[in-house]
């Protein structure tokens, strides 16, 4: 490894200046994704799940795939997210914008905090230290009934029109568009900052620490600084949720919000941020069918198939069209 393979040299700088630049098929991709309400305006909904998820998965991504950090705890700041919009809207004011400030910058600070537990030990403890912070959070907000709910959760979250002018309705459209702006934003956000030097730092990090070190990366800060992001991001989709549910509840914090969201990237392949997109889709996708389908057994069947990418590979199970995303990591 040395410095121009991680973008500090003439040809790595090359390398990231084009790996920055825009497809067409990207165009494409967003463009399809905001008319896909207006479309498919009965799906709308479910639509909105999507793009929640999909902004979670993106948000894991940037901590797993591009610095290489396990977490089984990101559920953490989905959950602080959820909860502190749906609070702020509840006791201060409604208005959407602001509230998903709010819980962007209050999972932003969790994050923060919770940095300083990955900087040191082996993937196993990182494993068990986010876990363990997860369920922390878990544990406080059911405590704190007084002003969570408890088990009962935080009921009666109504939220105000959107920028003043455009209410949520029960067809989901408001929504859908809503969080697929958010969504479009932090990607971009994430995108910018994957392809820059800071963020060939990271994937250097990624692919050997000490080597990193050696070359000068300053390791711990950047682990803080992606960890913080992760969770501000992963914080918006939480605080998403909320708002366009009007609903908060301790399975916020659990750990197969965690385990869902890692499953994701599974389907969609990490190190590239549209393997959380692509993973969240497929995943609503079939849960959706499948639970129509077969009601009792459809983790079954999501299951078989998860089985099946790994044991079959992605690249050949996908291979139709997965030459046309450059960029992706399995």
């Amino acid at each position: 490894m040395n410095a121009q393979e991680h973008g500090t040299g003439t040809g790595g700088a090359s390398a990231l200046l084009q790996a920055s630049r825009w497809k067409k098929w990207e165009f494409i991709f967003w463009a399809l994704a905001f008319a896909s309400p207006l479309v498919l305006g009965s799906h709308a909904l479910i639509i909105n799940e999507i793009a929640i998820v999909g902004l979670f998965a993106v948000s894991l991504d940037l901590i797993l795939g591009y610095t290489g950090i396990v977490s089984l705890g990101h559920a953490a700041f989905f959950g602080m997210g959820a909860y502190s919009a749906a609070l702020f809207a509840k006791h201060v004011m409604p208005d959407p914008t602001i509230g998903l400030l709010v819980g962007t910058t209050a999972a932003t600070l969790l994050g923060a905090l919770f940095s300083l537990t990955i900087m040191r030990g082996t993937d196993l403890t990182r494993l068990m230290v986010t876990l363990g912070a997860g369920l922390i959070m878990m544990e406080l907000a059911n405590k704190l009934d007084w002003l969570t709910g408890g088990a009962d959760g935080l009921q009666g979250v109504t939220m105000g029109k959107l920028l003043g002018t455009f209410e949520f309705d029960l067809s989901g459209r408001t929504a859908a568009w809503y969080s697929l702006t958010v969504l479009l934003v932090c990607f971009v956000l994430a995108r910018r900052l994957v392809h820059s030097p800071m963020g060939a730092t990271f994937k250097a990090i990624r692919d050997n620490r000490l080597r990193a070190m050696a070359i000068g990366v300053p390791v711990s800060s950047r682990l803080a600084l992606v960890y913080t992001v992760a969770a501000g991001m992963a914080g918006a989709s939480g605080a998403l949720l909320a708002q366009t549910g009007g609903f908060a509840s301790l399975d916020l914090f659990e750990f197969h919000r965690s385990a869902d969201v890692m499953l994701m990237l599974v389907i969609g392949g990490t190190g590239w941020l549209y393997g959380g997109l692509a993973g969240a889709i497929v995943f609503k996708l079939m849960q959706d069918l499948l639970s129509q389908i077969t009601p009792q057994y459809w983790l079954f069947w999501l299951g078989l198939f998860l089985v099946v990418l790994v044991l079959v590979g992605r690249d050949r199970l996908l291979k139709p069209w997965t030459w046309r995303l450059p960029g992706r990591r399995s």
